[in-house]
């Protein structure tokens, strides 16, 4: 009887793994199917299907024959629709406007001709891209009234989107990232020079040189140092990184590119020291012995023997520790000046998960899209990052 209950714990147990395996496998493809889907949207199709119309300040409009009363909402025309003819009452006074699409034009500022009645001083002006703003002045400026006519943007050119300099999604809708991912990759890289040497040395260091006593408690400090959230490290930058490039190179502000990596170097530290210090103790003491037995010093031994030995443990810290520093947000966001520009050291500098996290609390419509979009280029440079080192360690020769 115990045989069966143990059989059927088994199976129930089995299949419960495996259904809970399952959903979460699911949940991630969700995940990234919604992310890809968002962020490769706006390269092939537009923001909407015709022409939106915002009523501000007045009660009853009417527009292509159709009344409208206390709109507040997007009032939406159908596709392919040409001529817009807009007629209320201001001061018991009939206000009328005939607006016709310009078939062809390509400039956001061109593409709707516009004719406003004597009556009312109408004025036109551009807010933004795509969008004309119908103005009626009151004698408060406050009850001044409008009529906004946005029209639909058209897909975005993935090439200007990955080589383009400009990124100004609010007034002119040019959505440039190729500053970012050249502020991303330089951060990065500088961090990864800079910390992954350091950080080789230290595990080499408390693997075969500390004594054992001595060597768990800076093990456990490098922990702790591995869990402190992102935003004190860049608080941290903030108060003395920050002010000492600033002071040491004589420049207004210190909020730079330099600040970025040396920020990003400190933070990768923990991670790629924890990793590889692991990997350099899993090497058999056998290992060791028989290399002392030929007669090499035990830094010979470390650097020719254990080190060659734990290289795949090593690659997977130094993997990790690239994968922080290109999705780092906080920290860079405190330091790096958060400007898009391509920029020296000493310059300020903004990377892609900054831009996401500085904008997406307000982004909306093709806005919104264009920084899912960023997530997904982020995604695709981790990835093809990740391959390269991967390839360089399957294929030393080459590199």
């Amino acid at each position: 009887m115990s045989i069966i209950s143990r059989k059927q714990t088994d199976l129930f147990a089995r299949y419960l793994f495996t259904l809970v395996s399952l959903v979460l496998v699911l949940a991630l493809a969700s995940i990234l199917f919604f992310v890809f889907a968002q962020g490769t949207a706006p390269f092939f199709t537009s923001t909407s299907k015709g022409i939106q119309l915002v009523v501000q300040n007045i009660s009853e409009i009417e527009i292509n024959n159709v009344t409208y009363k206390d709109r507040s909402t997007y009032i939406e025309l159908d596709p392919g629709t040409t001529n817009i003819s807009l007629d209320f009452l201001k001061d018991g006074e009939k206000i009328t406007a005939d607006i016709d699409t310009v078939a062809g034009e390509k400039d956001p500022q061109k593409m709707l001709d516009v004719k406003l009645s004597a009556a009312g001083n109408g004025s036109v002006s551009f807010p933004e891209a795509y969008v004309y703003t119908i103005t009626w002045p009151a004698n408060i400026k406050a009850l001044d009234q409008r009529v906004h006519i946005i029209m639909p943007e058209p897909p975005y050119s993935f090439i200007d989107f990955i080589t383009g300099l400009k990124w100004s999604p609010s007034r002119d809708k040019i959505y440039g990232i190729l500053p970012m991912i050249i502020g991303t990759i330089l951060a990065a890289l500088g961090a990864v020079l800079l910390g992954v040497p350091a950080a080789l040395l230290c595990a080499v260091f408390m693997s075969e040189f500390l004594p054992q006593k001595i060597a768990v408690l800076a093990r456990s400090g490098i922990e702790l140092l591995a869990g402190i959230p992102s935003v004190v490290y860049g608080f941290f930058g903030l108060m003395v990184i920050v002010p000492a490039v600033r002071n040491i190179f004589n420049i207004p502000s210190g909020n730079t590119l330099l600040s970025a990596v040396i920020i990003l170097a400190l933070m990768i530290l923990p991670t790629v020291i924890t990793i590889a210090e692991t990997s350099l103790r899993a090497v058999p003491l056998a290992n060791r012995e028989a290399s002392l037995s030929l007669g090499a010093s035990k830094m010979q031994t470390c650097w020719r023997v254990v080190l060659p030995h734990a290289g795949s443990g090593v690659i997977a810290g130094i993997i990790l520790g690239i994968s922080r520093a290109v999705g780092e947000t906080m920290a860079v966001i405190l330091v790096a000046g958060n400007s898009p520009q391509i920029a020296g050291p000493l310059q300020g500098v903004r990377t892609m998960t900054a831009t996401i996290a500085m904008e997406m609390g307000y982004a909306s419509g093709r806005h919104s899209e264009m920084l899912f979009s960023i997530g997904v280029a982020l995604f695709i440079m981790i990835l093809i990052l990740n391959s390269l080192i991967l390839w360089i360690r399957k294929n030393p020769g080459a590199a």
